[in-house]
């Protein structure tokens, strides 16, 4: 029977054990090899822990083992609820495993980003997944080197010691335009940017593409630059192209993001305009906001949450697996039509 004592900060070990009864290896064993110990003991042992607010010593065990229990994800915008719901995925496969997840936000800022991974080295997580703002980067390439895995979401990166999980961008971008295509639009715009992005210039292509082979005229297609993927640049966006001459204006719009489809939208619809009938739009990535839009928006469809949890995944299996193989998984997307383009 274990006495009735005051819980008081700073519990140890030791103090489990003698309030317990038991030795300190008994202990140990129930914080690390349950199944090691009978029921009763253990059921004893876990009503000491609870009576004196033993918390255990966490950053002790990691010393002991080289690492923690815990992932990392270094997201590339936290304002963008695409990159939420790719932590939404990699938290739940992280807590099958039992394990914590470190969400960072680098705010497309290359020092930040820097920084977030030096700290996330030196807590000796697991793995780091990273949504990074050059995925050619030689310090992801340091941080392998040292030891940590590494995987890339949605980038890819060229042939080396990296496992990437990433949609086909390109064929998103056709999916798009495709569709704009068979509701007879003659004259689309593109609204994105910047291009240094690698999803916007995959995007970029996959319209272009999409664009030529209906047999449209390539000067019909006009790539509307924006210095961000946000909503406000996309209420820049319809600005300009409301000043536009009516007879150059595009009827439809296909959007690098849902993010700028939607300042699009409403700036379109502010003005007096009517979506689809004066604009068309077309989004990318199916964020939950877009079916709850004013005029709800058409999107290509990524797959967030299935991109997070395989990526969680594979730096589990890169670091518990000797034989593990560096895998490149490209998921495949596709198309929502809403009334945003089909009214």
């Amino acid at each position: 029977m274990v006495s009735q004592l005051v819980p008081r900060r700073g519990a140890s070990v030791k103090d489990v054990a003698a309030a317990a009864g038991v030795s300190l290896g008994t202990v140990s064993n129930v914080l690390n090899r349950p199944e090691r110990v009978r029921p009763s003991t253990r059921e004893r042992v876990e009503r000491a822990m609870l009576d004196l607010g033993f918390v255990r010593h966490e950053g002790a065990r990691q010393l002991r083992a080289g690492t923690s229990r815990a992932l990392a994800y270094v997201m590339l915008d936290g304002r963008n609820p695409f990159f939420t719901d790719v932590a939404q995925g990699i938290e739940d496969a992280a807590m099958a495993d039992e394990l914590s997840v470190f969400i960072c936000n680098s705010a497309g800022s290359d020092s930040r980003e820097h920084a977030h991974l030096e700290h996330l080295q030196q807590q000796r997580v697991q793995g780091i997944l990273i949504t990074p703002v050059d995925p050619d980067s030689a310090f992801l390439a340091e941080i392998v080197r040292r030891g940590t895995p590494v995987v890339i979401v949605d980038r890819t990166r060229g042939a080396d010691r990296f496992c990437t999980v990433a949609v086909d961008d390109v064929l998103g971008g056709r999916l798009a335009v495709e569709h704009l295509v068979e509701l007879g639009h003659e004259h689309v715009a593109f609204v994105g940017g910047p291009t240094a992005i690698g999803q916007v210039r995959d995007r970029l292509e996959g319209a272009r593409s999409a664009w030529v082979e209906a047999g449209r005229d390539p000067d019909a297609l006009v790539h509307l630059a924006t210095a961000g993927l946000t909503v406000t640049e996309g209420r820049a966006a319809g600005e300009r192209l409301a000043g536009l001459p009516r007879r150059r204006r595009p009827t439809a719009a296909f959007c690098a993001n849902d993010l700028l489809a939607l300042g699009l939208l409403q700036q379109t619809i502010g003005a007096g305009g009517d979506v689809p009938r004066d604009l068309a739009i077309v989004g990318y990535d199916d964020i939950d906001f877009a079916a709850a839009a004013a005029v709800p928006l058409s999107s290509v469809r990524q797959p967030r949450q299935e991109l997070g949890a395989r990526a969680a995944a594979l730096a589990l299996e890169e670091a518990t697996d000797p034989g593990h193989m560096h895998q490149q998984v490209v998921f495949q997307p596709e198309l929502v039509v809403r009334a945003s383009s089909r009214g």
